[in-house]
């Protein structure tokens, strides 16, 4: 079963590719992006670092400029190249990184023949860590596509296609619930431990904000209304010049990885940062929900909950913190996600570019406030 699903998770990373030219492969549009190649070599480090090098006997392990290059962020294994630069590294060629991806995977085959319990759970974290990279390859290729005067087509097919039907407020009555994944299964460390939360009454609404919704924002002065806005998302707002959602073009249409389409009044209004989200829900007389209450109403309303998965990744106002009783693993595997508890905020659900299988209602995602190139969305609380 986990050999079946290490060949599926891989293979997925190269086919995200294929609609890609060679010279795509090396786009860095910001410094907060990777290239694509950058993605397939870094996934495929971690289980090179993780697992072949201290695990299977015997392997060779790869030119360790090669690790110097493709390190992310972790210190207590060595240097790091610097991020910002990702798209200067031309070499090793994406053969030559593929010829190593297929060089890990026969390696990790031959680990698992006899796999410990230790094993099996650092393979499962790097699949989970490899989706986490599939979905931010194509975050990424959309902000270096959106960039050129061509605005290249990634895939006709590859757009959220998804519209929000008539709304309603979801109740919620007030009490002590439980949060964070306590069951089987597998998930990431800052999901728990499960733990007890007070909540006041509250409603949560039952689908998305919509362009419609946001173009009526923008109409009533939300860019040029202070009032409306965090200071420094006022700040933020005024220095970058910020009119509109991230991928909005003209009046009527929005840059996507399917080109330029023309922009649906119902569809989810999508790309916008935490204080853009803030400013709306505020100009709403509403609220963004606090994570806790979104897993609560997730959980007690459930498919009247519409667009909890795989249309938009959904701020809250929750600031990214450790739970109560949360501790690191020891060693590397340990900075995987703690090391990143400050300055960012809770996002939940997933979005269309998450893959499949990917998704739980436990998932935190978390980026700074100004961050509006992932595929982010906006849920109302009240």
């Amino acid at each position: 079963m986990l050999l079946t699903k290490l060949e599926t998770v891989r293979k997925r990373s190269e086919a995200l590719i294929q609609p890609l030219e060679p010279d795509d492969l090396s786009l860095q549009g910001m410094a907060d992006a990777s290239p694509p190649k950058w993605h397939l070599a870094h996934t495929t480090w971690f289980f090179e670092t993780f697992l072949l090098q201290p695990h299977l006997e015997g392997h060779q392990s790869c030119d360790p400029r090669w690790s110097y290059q493709f390190n992310s962020y972790y210190e207590a294994v060595g240097k790091r190249y610097p991020r910002p630069e990702r798209g200067l590294l031309s070499r090793p060629g994406i053969a030559a990184i593929l010829d190593w991806r297929h060089s890990v995977d026969e390696g990790l085959r031959r680990l698992l023949e006899k796999p410990s319990l230790e094993l099996i759970q650092l393979v499962e974290l790097g699949l989970q860590h490899e989706q986490q990279h599939q979905e931010l390859l194509l975050m990424d290729l959309l902000d270096g596509f959106s960039r050129q005067p061509l605005e290249p087509c990634y895939d006709t097919k590859a757009d959220l296609t998804t519209s929000v039907e008539k709304r309603r407020w979801l109740s919620c009555a007030e009490g002590l619930v439980k949060i964070g994944h306590g069951g089987k299964g597998f998930h990431f460390d800052n999901e728990s431990p499960r733990h007890r939360v007070w909540l006041d009454c509250f409603e949560l609404q039952s689908d998305l904000v919509t362009n419609g919704d946001y173009e009526q924002f923008i109409a009533d002065g939300g860019y040029q209304r202070p009032e409306l806005w965090m200071s420094e998302g006022w700040s933020c707002c005024q220095r970058n010049g910020w009119q509109a959602p991230r991928y909005w073009r003209g009046a009527c249409e929005e840059f996507t990885l399917a080109g330029r389409r023309p922009r649906e009044q119902r569809s989810p209004v999508r790309h916008v940062s935490w204080f853009e989200a803030d400013a709306f829900a505020r100009w709403r007389d509403a609220r963004l929900p606090s994570e806790a209450e979104w897993e609560h109403a997730r959980c007690i309303h459930n498919k009247d909950l519409r667009h909890a998965h795989g249309a938009l990744w959904q701020w809250t106002s929750t600031p990214y913190r450790p739970y109560p009783g949360f501790t690191t693993a020891p060693g590397a595997i340990g900075e995987y996600n703690g090391k990143f508890m400050s300055s960012q905020f809770v996002l939940r659900g997933s979005c269309w570019m998450t893959p499949t299988g990917h998704e739980r209602d436990t998932y935190r995602n978390f980026f700074p406030p100004a961050s509006r190139w992932m595929g982010s969305g906006i849920r109302l609380a009240r």
